[in-house]
């Protein structure tokens, strides 16, 4: 008979960070290594359960024993010797007149068929649960009392149920009950469990603990909503600020607190950040996005009178504002331009030097990058000059994710340019995929300058990206980039073959442009590849492309070229263009009319002809789409061509020539992108 399983480690607290998955993962092994021990009847179903002091696992219509297998244990051909077939025979433990002969499908073959009773689910589940928990991804492991058992926290208690009974299962040196602990507060003492099916249902009403994490969740998200609505703002958290939160909770309670106004006007982003890294806290924004004196908090404790928690909270977080609010006042004492010598004992690299270095480098590259974008170069080269100056700051040296944001409010009171402000500020965007790109064009400037001096720098004294290894983000730098110069018709190589000149002379290798072009080229594959498909993005990238400011363009005009019912013959026909080419040892030149003896030679060379200048209007105006459109009506040309003409002839000069009028239509053909790629 199938029933619930129910399989529960009860814990210390464990890391919130990583209770989600820890939760996850328990849950699907356990399933994962019931279902392959046949144990579960029917289509495996299972429900994860992870709260700060434990992880548990049902799994549905599990079997109390396996079925009876029939085995047929194959063994060596009849023709084998006999030490052979005496030797399968004992290691099955008969005979050899026991022996049955079978045709495996290639010959026949001795075999020992047998019924193998199936094993019982008590005496298979201490290994199913004991690999799922060795499976866990725990990086530190540690161990407690005299016990020799490791996990990622002291573990005190085990339930295993299989329905409404116990299981005699051992794990990690404790042996199975029916029994746990709910909430170190509001529990009733010890939750004894009737059914397996009545774990979340008994732990809530008797224990006070909501046991699943995405139930717990959507319980702080609804009265995080709540009493955001009654006071007629919005929540300004994070989905992980969410997660570690609900993670740090058994039993939710969202309460309202308030700190003092005066505090306001300390940056909102600094007020922000401490509530919500420091305490966890969930700041409130009007209706302007503006942060108000009040915040919400999660408590652990459900009480008639909250007011001491509140009052608690509201001392803790006191505290923290204040540090904030004493840090943004000595900040200002001094200006950015002040601190700017500070920035020579900061170490950007060794083999680089210091941000002070740094800083002179970024300032030549902003102001180059700020003419080609039309941009003030004078105001690009002073926020270059200002940019990390906010490193050395206080605030910066207790918040390190506030560097940029702090650069910009220290900018707007020493008096500078608003847009030199800004463009403090947004530099180091984007951030992260998805993030917004710097706003305006000395921002922009300035960010390429940024991330270029680092890809060109890192990468050239050797510090190459690998796996999973990237200590100083090339990769992030790399697509921040792409993604600016999307919008902008920079050359990449002549931005880098710049950037790399900026540094001392036989400081990088001297291979750094190509192999950080090569590099992004690399990233820019996997860039567009979430947005187009993989042959399409090939095609228009075997261009190398320089400038992207018409990528967009040239990938969907391929895209759409795809769909042509001539696409596919053309690409076909592209293909055997260039393979013929690779033969050709002799340079490619001009079409001799002359030579041409063929008529469906001469009906492509006038193809070719009439087909250029059309081409070529489009490409112009960047009318990519019109520009392949147009290649669509050279295919029965070019299939007329390849059917009746010889191309590698023994006359050398009709060869060539040949030769060259291929190569007319493949510069044609490849006119937008390597159509030869689609469809691969």
């Amino acid at each position: 008979m199938s029933q619930t399983l129910l399989i529960e480690l009860l814990t210390e607290e464990l890391p919130p960070k990583a209770l989600n998955n820890l939760g996850n993962h328990f849950a699907q092994s356990i399933a994962e290594g019931l279902e392959k021990a046949q144990l579960i009847d029917g289509e495996t179903q299972f429900t994860a359960y992870a709260s700060p002091r434990r992880l548990a696992v049902q799994v549905q219509n599990v079997k109390a024993e396996q079925a009876d297998q029939h085995i047929v244990k194959k063994g060596p051909a009849v023709t084998a010797n006999e030490k052979a077939i005496e030797g399968f025979a004992r290691s099955c433990g008969v005979e050899k007149g026991s022996l049955k002969i079978i045709n495996d499908g290639k010959q026949d073959v001795y075999a020992h068929e047998f019924t193998q009773t199936g094993q019982k689910l008590a005496d298979l589940l201490g290994d199913i649960v004991n690999a799922a928990v060795k499976k866990l991804p725990i990086p530190k492991v540690m161990r407690w009392g005299s016990s020799t058992h490791t996990f990622v926290r002291p573990v005190h208690g085990l339930v295993v149920m299989h329905g409404a009974d116990v299981l005699p299962v051992s794990v990690l040196g404790l042996a199975s009950r029916h029994f746990t602990l709910g909430h170190r507060f509001l529990s009733q003492g010890e939750v004894k469990f009737i059914q397996a099916d009545d774990y979340a249902k008994q732990l809530a009403e008797q224990g006070k603990v909501i046991a699943s994490f995405a139930e717990r969740k959507n319980a702080i998200q609804a009265a995080l909503n709540e009493q955001a609505n009654s006071l007629n703002a919005t929540v300004a958290a994070d989905e992980s600020l969410l997660d570690e939160v609900t993670a740090l909770v058994e039993y939710p309670v969202v309460l309202q607190a308030a700190f003092e106004e005066h505090f306001l006007a300390v940056p909102q982003e600094c007020l922000i950040l401490t509530m919500q890294q420091n305490q966890k806290y969930f700041p409130l924004l009007d209706k302007n996005g503006k942060l108000m004196n009040r915040f919400l908090l999660v408590s652990n404790l459900q009480t008639n009178d909250p007011s001491h928690i509140i009052s608690g909270n509201e001392r803790v977080l006191r505290a923290r504002l204040s540090d904030a609010e004493f840090f943004y006042k000595q900040d200002q004492k001094a200006t950015l331009e002040s601190r700017l010598p500070k920035l020579q004992s900061v170490v950007y690299h060794n083999k680089i030097g210091s941000q002070a270095e740094r800083v002179e480098r970024l300032q030549t590259i902003a102001a180059h990058i700020a003419g080609y974008l039309k941009a003030d170069k004078a105001a690009a080269e002073r926020a270059a000059r200002l940019a990390k100056a906010d490193l050395v700051t206080e605030m910066v040296g207790e918040f390190p994710e506030l560097q940029g944001t702090m650069g910009k409010y220290y900018a707007q009171l020493d008096g500078e340019q608003p847009e030199i402000a800004l463009a403090i500020e947004q530099h180091y965007q984007p951030r992260f995929a998805g993030d917004a790109l710097p706003e305006n064009r000395i921002g922009t400037a300035v960010a390429l300058a940024d991330k270029l001096e680092t890809l060109v720098g890192i990468w050239g004294i050797g510090l190459i990206p690998t796996g999973d290894k990237d200590p100083y983000a090339l990769r992030r730098s790399a697509l921040g980039v792409l993604r600016m110069l999307m919008n902008d018709s920079l050359s990449i190589n002549e931005l880098l073959t710049f950037v790399f000149d900026s540094f001392p002379k036989d400081l990088l290798s001297e291979n750094t442009v190509s192999e950080v072009a090569d590099f992004m080229q690399a990233r820019l594959a996997v860039l567009l590849q979430n947005d187009y498909p993989q042959d399409v993005v090939a095609a228009v990238l075997a261009q190398r492309p320089d400038r992207l400011n018409d990528l967009q363009a040239k990938l969907q005009a391929v895209k759409q070229f795809k769909q042509l019912p001539e696409s596919v013959a053309l690409a076909a026909a592209n293909k055997r263009v260039q393979n013929l080419l690779k033969k050709s040892d002799d340079a490619l030149g001009e079409v001799n009319p002359s030579l041409l003896a063929q008529d469906e030679e001469k009906a492509l060379f006038a193809a070719v002809q009439a087909l250029q200048p059309k081409v070529q209007t489009a490409l112009s105006t960047q009318n990519f789409q019109a520009a392949l459109s147009e290649l669509a009506t050279i295919k029965p040309q070019v299939d007329a061509f390849f059917d009746g003409v010889m191309v590698m002839v023994d006359d050398v000069a009709v060869k060539q020539n040949r030769l060259n009028l291929l190569n007319l239509l493949a510069n044609l053909l490849n006119a937008v992108a390597d159509i030869a790629l689609l469809n691969e």
